[in-house]
C-alpha cells in the first residue's frame, strides 16, 4: 500500500522544499540532498507508485513515457550527456529501496566505475 506521507509525496505536495531541475505534468526532477556523485538527481513520477513493479503494472502509457522522457530531458538540460551518466532505480527491500515512491537516480560528473562488484 502506498504511503502518502513518504518524503517524495510530501515534496510533490509542496510540503517539503526541493531543488527542482525539471518538472512537467508527469514527473519531477530534483537534486538529492545527500549526493553520491557531483551530479545526483532524482526523477519521480507525480502519481502514487511504490516501485517499478507498481508503476509498470498500473501507470498509463503517458505516465510511463513521461517519466522516461523526464530522465532524458533532465540529463540534457543539465549538460550530463556529454560525459555520460548512469541511471538507477532500486525496487524493493533486496535492492535497498529507501523511499517507497518510485524514483530514478541520475548520477554524473565523474567516472562512476563498475555498477556492481563481482563476487569472488
Amino acid at each position: 500500500m502506498y504511503d502518502a506521507n513518504n518524503i517524495f509525496a510530501r515534496i510533490l505536495r509542496g510540503e517539503v522544499p526541493a531543488d527542482k531541475t525539471y518538472e512537467d505534468e508527469h514527473a519531477l526532477a530534483f537534486r538529492d540532498i545527500r549526493p553520491l556523485a557531483p551530479e545526483h538527481i532524482l526523477v519521480i513520477p507525480k502519481g502514487a507508485y511504490i516501485d517499478m513493479e507498481d508503476f509498470t503494472a498500473r501507470a498509463s502509457d503517458a505516465e510511463i513515457t513521461g517519466l522516461f522522457r523526464a530522465v532524458g530531458e533532465t540529463a540534457r538540460r543539465l549538460g550530463l550527456t556529454k560525459g555520460g551518466y548512469r541511471i538507477l532505480a532500486n525496487s524493493g527491500a533486496d535492492a535497498h529501496q529507501e523511499v517507497p515512491h518510485l524514483h530514478i537516480h541520475i548520477f554524473a560528473g565523474r567516472p562512476l566505475g563498475p555498477m556492481l562488484k563481482r563476487e569472488a
